[in-house]
């Protein structure tokens, strides 16, 4: 899976010390943390105008969260066991703590947006073809329910939103929290490595990065082929979801040895993130659907919105093939 520059770049990097090589990573990421954090804090004030500062600083604070923890998951063997287990279970904590209030927001907007566009087009293509018997009658039934079925939505999921945004605030406010920030201010300057950091890195830090790929390869050739999945049986989207977890803990253990992320990874990595999105929108229209006494044609609209969206994760998983550039790994067996 190496390109030139890559091995290039690994070749300059494989006298160095094992940990003159993540050590300065961990460093940079605990950097962007705190910055993320000043940030946060100064656009949390009571004069600040609006939330997208404090959006996009908490968006800075996840990410940096989840490179310190993907790297010290990765690279465990260089550093304090202990210490590395602590500080990765707590970043993980405030890193899914912040993400549930941008996750719900997300996805209320993904299916605001596919319901107004169903409602004023023809249905998925798992149903009855334009033209054909009854299409007008249950484009009727969708307009009706559309908008009942976005108001519903919009009350589930902005009170979940409002819910993720209290805890996320608590959670800042928290001595747990202020014990990690304090971890990863220490982190900053100093980086708790085991006595085997001390190895040149081509004999310690690469293998835990081929380690990562090849579990990545192997999650990836386990995905079932098209033909035998269900489009509508959500627990098929696990072995999905394990890849795009695996395909970001690659990512960060290529950046610890490169420097900079692989670009020939992204359209990939962004294929499965749209399989996320789907997956999760589909679930919450099917909640949805399932509020007790919602009118027939509410309860439609949301069924026709749960088929929509599973089509977008068949769609998301074709893309995924395609631009996943190791074709063999594919379609192993």
């Amino acid at each position: 899976m190496r390109r030139p520059d890559q091995q290039t770049t690994m070749r300059e990097t494989a006298q160095l010390p094992a940990g003159g090589v993540l050590g300065p990573y961990l460093q940079e990421q605990a950097g962007d943390f705190l910055r993320g954090l000043r940030l946060h804090r100064e656009h949390s004030a009571p004069t600040d105008g609006g939330s997208r500062g404090t959006d996009e600083a908490a968006g800075a604070l996840r990410r940096s969260a989840r490179r310190i923890g993907g790297s010290l998951h990765t690279f465990r063997g260089l550093l304090d066991a202990n210490w590395a287990d602590q500080l990765r279970t707590e970043l993980a904590w405030l890193s899914g703590t912040l993400a549930r209030e941008h996750a719900y927001a997300t996805r209320l907007a993904r299916l605001l947006e596919a319901l107004h566009a169903l409602s004023g087009t023809s249905l998925p293509g798992a149903r009855t073809p334009v033209g054909g018997p009854g299409t007008d009658k249950e484009r009727a039934a969708l307009g009706v329910g559309a908008a009942r079925a976005g108001a519903l939505l919009e009350r589930q999921l902005t009170l979940a939103r409002t819910r993720a945004h209290s805890a996320a605030l608590q959670a800042l406010g928290s001595s747990r929290f202020h014990a990690v920030a304090d971890a990863v201010a220490l982190l900053a300057s100093d980086v708790p490595l085991a006595a085997s950091a001390a190895a040149p890195a081509a004999e310690v830090l690469y293998g835990p990065v081929e380690r990562a790929e090849k579990r990545l390869l192997g999650a990836v050739a386990a995905l079932p082929p098209d033909e035998l999945v269900e489009p509508y049986n959500e627990a098929q989207d696990a072995p999905w979801h394990q890849a795009r977890l695996l395909l970001r803990l690659h990512r960060y253990a290529d950046e610890v040895v490169r420097g900079t992320p692989d670009p020939v990874l992204a359209g990939a990595g962004k294929a499965l993130d749209l399989h996320r999105d789907a997956s999760e929108a589909a679930s919450a229209a099917a909640a949805a659907a399932r509020t007790p006494r919602i009118a027939p044609a509410t309860a439609y609209a949301l069924g026709v919105l749960h088929a929509d969206q599973r089509h977008e994760v068949e769609a998301a998983r074709s893309v995924f093939r395609e631009t996943w550039p190791y074709a063999a790994a594919v379609t192993g067996p």
